[in-house]
């Protein structure tokens, strides 16, 4: 019987001790078993975010984070001056891929960088001197960057020829809608529903500005200082200057669609009244003198010929 006495005592004053030190040290114990749930729950919270890294593609894992560091150096030593040009030229080609000119800049250099070591490599291929491969790769620099100015050139121009072709038949649309009983702001919101192109997206980004509380006089001035064309520019001059005098917009809107026509038309016959002068150099160097070949090629062989009997 002595034993189970001696271990009935030891298990009763290590359950009294257990709970005296569980008083003691409540307050602790509960500080550990938070900072353990907040060791569970942030471990579980940095799996979660690893997955979800892991999910997104190469592209966005490596590349994005890469362009971001390129794109803040690229801001940091661009001429405040430069970037409002940039940014100027971007507003006239629409914004392609969504670039500001910091992202614009950055894409230049990379793709100059890129171009450079590109001919740089096939001149070392080629086995061409060290001078000539400094020369390819310097050669190489400059047309990687003039490229992306002729991009941006060349979405200029179909960006502002877009919107001059379209701004007729939108005008119409607008003058139908108004004089339909429509108001301006619901006849441009069915200009976006039924057209397509830079001209219908222009109209949506003013009617979302004016809905996020900017006047109709800014939302309009802004998109005509955005566009850079000038059909755009007297519509827009015309919507305003009718609407502080308060005359009808639909007779407005349909002198601005006929004027707009007539000024288009005069701009195709010009445009047809230049085309000979414009065909007449590749004639010269291209067509004439296959003419020549053809008509003076036998002549000249017969007396070649007849030269050498």
């Amino acid at each position: 019987m002595l034993p189970v006495i001696w271990i009935s005592v030891f298990i009763s004053v290590s359950c009294i001790a257990w709970s005296w030190m569980r008083r003691i040290f409540a307050q602790q114990i509960a500080i550990k078993n938070r900072l353990d749930d907040f060791d569970f729950y942030k471990t579980a919270s940095q799996q979660a975010a690893l997955q979800l890294d892991l999910s997104d593609g190469f592209g966005e894992r490596v590349w994005d984070p890469i362009a971001e560091k390129i794109t803040a150096l690229t801001q940091k030593y661009t001429p405040v001056r430069k970037k409002d040009f940039i940014e100027k030229k971007l507003d006239y080609a629409g914004r392609p891929h969504g670039w500001d000119a910091s992202q614009f800049l950055s894409v230049q250099y990379a793709f100059a960088l890129g171009s450079g070591i590109a001919f740089t490599a096939f001149a070392v291929i080629s086995g061409t001197g060290l001078s000539k491969c400094l020369l390819f790769g310097i050669g190489g620099i400059v047309i990687g960057y003039l490229l992306l100015d002729f991009y941006l050139n060349n979405a200029i121009a179909k960006h502002q020829n877009g919107i001059d072709k379209e701004l007729p038949d939108a005008l119409d649309l607008l003058t139908i809608s108004i004089e339909a009983g429509l108001g301006f702001d619901a006849a441009m919101q069915r200009v976006v529903q039924k057209a397509t192109g830079p001209l219908a997206k222009e109209f949506n980004q003013a009617i979302q500005e004016i809905r996020i509380g900017k006047t109709r006089r800014e939302a309009l001035r802004d998109m005509s200082v955005r566009n850079g064309v000038r059909d755009l520019d007297k519509f827009v001059d015309a919507i305003l200057q009718a609407d502080q005098l308060g005359v009808s917009l639909g007779n407005v809107l349909r002198t601005q669609s006929d004027q707009i026509r007539v000024l288009r038309r005069q701009k195709i016959e010009e445009k047809a009244m230049k085309a000979p002068v414009k065909m007449l150099l590749p004639m010269v160097l291209f067509i004439f003198p296959v003419i020549f070949i053809v008509i003076l090629g036998p002549a000249a062989i017969q007396l070649m010929e007849t030269i050498n009997l």
